[in-house]
């Protein structure tokens, strides 16, 4: 890549000399940043662009944007109101500005200075606003023209502006970018369709070759639409974000291959504890929890490890097909680990799986991380010898935990554990079968493209007898009226939530609390009893405050997000949640989720803020529009995806998956089902001939990191 040295230095350091403090701040500048081979640097892609191809006269400063001016210095001065600043007024043929510098060296002041003194004309790019002493740049990018025709743009293309990092500038980085395009040559790794030319123009979408679009992007033409390049759905932009995704895919489709070359155990049962189960049960399978569990049990037969995810909306029934395939391993002589992110909801699972399978025989332990040592010495010593299924928190991957054949691994809301916690768990067994359980459904563009590696069933029916859930938008200025709601459904019999979202009070938000909201409605309503639930509670206060809902013996629960997964209290049919603005799309549908779970009409109040006076975001607003107009999981997810992008909704997954750089998911939707094509079509390629091309793509795009999908 060469140095960044001054031009024209031929003089050599000793080789002993150490480098520079400014050039080892540059290299762990570009270290930082993931820029070691000359490929990293051809595929550090601007963020933006700017026109600096063009000099604009002061008097034809467009209303919004910057420009680029060629300008006279006609004074500089250091004024000190309201603070220290430099003011360097300056004039063109139609008009004159200021510059305001807030940040300056001395030495600037002097080259200021000079060019007044000798008459220099400057380029200066920024945009022009109206400032207190009339039209003014602040902080324009200041340059002197090389050129002896001042008048001319410094530049025949567009300015790239490059994600950097301290230590690193723009003027640097655009002259290794630079040195690296001149000599590049990158060889197509994507197959050419059949039906096209001999030119290497895109096979399937008409797209320009990588090399060529690399070559756009660094240093794209004026004439070409500036909009489009910073949207990026230019051609240009769409070949790179192709040939991204395509390195996704095959990363995930190698991860899948590689899994099924493994072998594991076959889990095929006999039917015994299956058919028992369903027998007992007071309730029939919808038909798509049928489908589910015949697609997972399909795949416990197999003799490689099942990797698949169950997904299903709030309230379908995910736990009772989880049941059903892990009696199907422990038909077949194994044990099941079924693992919960939180002691609440572990604790559900487990009070559920003890009512549903203990009276067929099947002995269940339990492990979580506040047992008292005795407690947990007798649940190990049953993990490790003749438990048949083991539930539990994060407990389950403690080195101390072992267990003697274990078949099937259960993870519920699998996104809210990590890569690294998974593969643990599975580690546990000789690859063993993994089921992944959400309730956050995933959208369709999502799933093709993070979680293509894995096996989907969607439970997309609910049970007969659940009631549509009303949903109202109410200002905590009438937080009266929601009390009287509440009092009219406890009066009625029923039960109630209130959630909020923050335990004790925060100097920084100002937000009612539940052990305040807790306080307040103790008041309000002293003929019933008002319970509190939240996370810095010890895990045996909480159990015994949520069995006592449970049971009844607590009417009105308050509760922060603690109760956003697994509850089900079908006498409940009331939600209040407080500050609802400052909730996410899937923590409000999950939450009005624990309503409308028995034959009561149930409602949920979304309560927002305007006590304070202070106006909702627009974002907010958005959520609230959402969730108040939807009821189906799936579409809240894609919205949700639209406002937030995949990272939040993926949780730490991404931690074990490639993610993508310049690909985006809503707005290259379309690129997806081409990506998984040609992904597929490579690898075929690839076992007919000598030079696997698949590998040289991913090596591409992602470099060295290891462990792509390892769960």
């Amino acid at each position: 890549m060469g140095n960044a040295g001054a031009p024209g230095k031929t003089a050599k350091k000793p080789a002993s000399a150490k480098p520079s403090k400014a050039a080892s701040t540059l290299a762990a500048g570009l270290e930082k940043l993931g820029l070691r081979r000359p490929l990293d640097f051809a595929l550090h892609l601007p963020l933006r662009y700017e026109d600096q191809t063009r000099i604009t006269l002061l008097s034809d400063a467009p209303a919004a944007g910057p420009a680029l001016f060629a300008v006279r210095v006609r004074n500089v001065t250091v004024a000190f109101r309201p603070r220290r600043q430099l003011l360097v007024q300056v004039e063109d043929d139609s008009g004159r500005a200021n510059c305001r510098f807030l940040n300056f060296y001395g030495s600037q002041t002097k080259q200021f200075e000079r060019a007044r003194d000798e008459g220099l004309t400057l380029h200066a790019w920024g945009e022009l606003r109206s400032g207190y002493l009339g039209p003014e740049l602040v902080h324009p990018t200041i340059s002197k023209p090389s050129e002896a025709d001042s008048s001319e743009a410094p530049a025949d293309t567009l300015t790239p502006q490059y994600p950097t990092t301290a230590g690193v500038s723009q003027t640097q980085l655009r002259q290794r970018i630079g040195k690296v395009l001149k000599d590049l040559a990158l060889a197509e790794t994507l197959p050419r369709n059949d039906n096209t030319s001999d030119d290497t123009s895109d096979h399937t979408l008409h797209l320009p070759p990588l090399n060529e679009a690399l070559q756009f992007l660094h240093a794209p033409p004026p004439d070409v639409d500036v909009g489009a390049l910073n949207a990026r759905s230019h051609p240009a932009w769409q070949r790179v974000c192709l040939e991204e995704l395509v390195a996704q895919q095959l990363s995930l489709r190698k991860a899948r291959l590689a899994r099924r070359q493994k072998g594991a155990p076959v889990l095929r049962g006999n039917g015994s504890l299956t058919n028992a189960l369903l027998k007992r049960l007071p309730f029939a399978l919808t038909k798509a929890q049928e489908r589910a569990y015949g697609e997972i049990c399909a795949d416990l037969n197999e003799s490689h490890p099942m990797q698949r995810l169950l997904q299903g909306d709030v309230g379908s029934g995910k736990t009772i097909v989880a049941a059903l395939a892990a009696c199907q391993a422990i038909e077949a002589g194994y044990q099941v680990a079924f693992m919960a992110p939180t002691e609440l909801l572990a604790e559900q699972h487990y009070n559920k799986l003890i009512e549903w399978l203990e009276p067929l025989g099947i002995r269940i332990a339990w492990l979580s991380g506040s047992q008292k040592k005795s407690e947990r010495t007798a649940q190990l010593s049953a993990a490790a010898t003749d438990a048949q299924l083991i539930v539990g928190t994060h407990a389950l991957i403690e080195d101390t935990v072992d267990f003697s054949k274990l078949g099937l691994v259960i993870i519920d809301e699998q996104h809210r554990f990590g890569v690294a916690q998974r593969l643990a768990l599975r580690q546990k067994g000789n690859n063993p079968h993994q089921l992944m359980m959400s309730a956050t459904p995933i959208p369709r563009t999502l799933a093709m493209s993070y979680f293509a590696d894995l096996d989907c069933s969607v439970i997309d029916e609910l049970p007969p007898g659940r009631t549509p859930i009303r949903t109202r938008l109410i200002a905590d200025t009438r937080r009266d009226e929601v009390i009287l709601a509440i009092r009219n459904a406890l009066a009625a019999g029923e039960q109630c939530y209130w959630v909020c979202p923050l335990i004790e009070e925060s100097e920084t938000v100002e937000l009612q609390t539940a052990i305040d909201t807790h306080a307040l409605l103790s008041d309000a309503l002293p003929e019933y009893r008002v319970g509190l639930v939240h996370g810095r509670l010890k895990a045996d206060e909480k159990a015994t405050t949520m069995r006592a809902f449970a049971d009844g013996e607590v009417q009105l629960l308050v509760a922060t997000t603690v109760i956003e997964v697994g509850v089900d209290v079908p006498n409940a049919s009331l939600m209040v949640i407080e500050h609802a603005e400052r909730f996410g799309l899937a923590q409000l549908h999950q939450l009005r989720g624990r309503v409308g779970r028995g034959q009561r009409e149930s409602s949920c109040i979304l309560m927002f803020g305007q006590s304070l006076g202070l106006p909702l975001s627009q974002t907010a607003k958005e959520r609230l529009r959402i969730i108040y107009e939807n009821t189906d999981g799936f579409a809240i997810a894609q919205a949700d995806l639209q406002l937030r992008g995949p990272g939040e909704l993926i949780g730490k997954r991404q931690s074990g998956v490639p993610m993508l750089r310049y690909a985006e998911l809503e707005r290259d939707a379309d690129l997806i089902p081409a990506a998984q094509q040609i992904a597929d079509q490579m690898l075929r390629e690839a076992r007919h001939t000598q030079s696997d091309l698949t590998e040289v793509h991913m090596d591409r795009w992602f470099g060295h990191a290891e462990g792509f999908l390892k769960t």
